[in-house]
């Protein structure tokens, strides 16, 4: 489990997170939500080490983040961010092995037993026929199953999301949500994503956060959240929800 308590995170003299208090199970898919600006990137960041606590602490099965050293955390965490950018045209496969960096020393090259990891990371993705295809070449949708692909081959307990799906056409992010809700039961995982999309959020989610300048406003099962006054708070606007009958978890009702 990821306990944080008091969190402070700042660039420069700005304070982004003003107090945050959370606990992140170390299994289930969890959501982040809350209007743009509410730290929720930030966030994340302090989770994985990038930026370093004003003040307040952050406990990794119960060790402080700052006593694990790079490798330790990437052998914990795997991130996918919004969008990965690079000089360089890679493979799937060569993609998916690079989750195995952690686990290399200097100057050691991939083991037979890192290929057979990225082989069945690639099955469980249904990408056998791409690995030898260039990102350049895949959809959004493809780029998205080679990225979770490299998180399995990690091999981490926590896989973190920052707003991966917001490019994606609707199948797209149903697709890759059906896969974190499967990964996190089948593996014992556990995944927290951002997401903008409540309602598609709410309906796979087990647990949800609401951020809001800086804070915690409230977390719970998406049904203990998704309602209208926490929904109010959030977004400073009246929403009306209602029960979806398909999975009976709460919705928001546009007008």
């Amino acid at each position: 489990m990821i306990r944080v308590q008091g969190l402070i995170s700042a660039y420069g003299t700005q304070d982004i997170l003003r107090g945050v208090d959370i606990s992140i199970p170390d299994h289930g898919l969890s959501i982040l939500a809350g209007p743009n600006g509410a730290g929720k990137s930030t966030l994340l960041y302090s989770l994985m080490g990038y930026l370093k606590p004003r003040a307040g602490s952050i406990l990794l099965f119960g060790k402080d983040i700052r006593k694990y050293c790079r490798p330790e955390l990437a052998k914990n965490i795997a991130f996918i961010p919004q969008e990965l950018h690079s000089e360089f045209d890679y493979t799937v496969m060569d993609t998916v092995l690079m989750g195995r960096y952690p686990y290399l020393d200097i100057l050691q090259t991939y083991s037979e037993e890192d290929k057979a990891a990225a082989s069945n990371a690639l099955q469980q993705m249904n990408l056998q026929s791409l690995e030898q295809r260039y990102l350049s070449e895949l959809s959004g949708g493809e780029k998205q199953r080679v990225y979770l692909a490299r998180a399995l081959v990690q091999d981490t307990k926590y896989i973190f999301l920052d707003e991966s799906l917001s490019q994606l056409d609707i199948n797209y992010q149903l697709e890759i949500m059906r896969l974190l809700k499967r990964i996190a039961q089948e593996q014992d995982k556990a995944i927290l994503l951002i997401s903008h999309n409540l309602n598609l959020a709410a309906n796979y989610a087990d647990l949800m956060f609401f951020l809001k300048d800086g804070k915690v406003l409230i977390s719970g099962t998406p049904n203990q959240v998704m309602q209208s006054a926490h929904l109010a708070d959030l977004f400073g606007m009246q929403l009306s929800v209602a029960q979806n009958p398909i999975t009976g978890v709460n919705n928001i009702i546009y007008p």
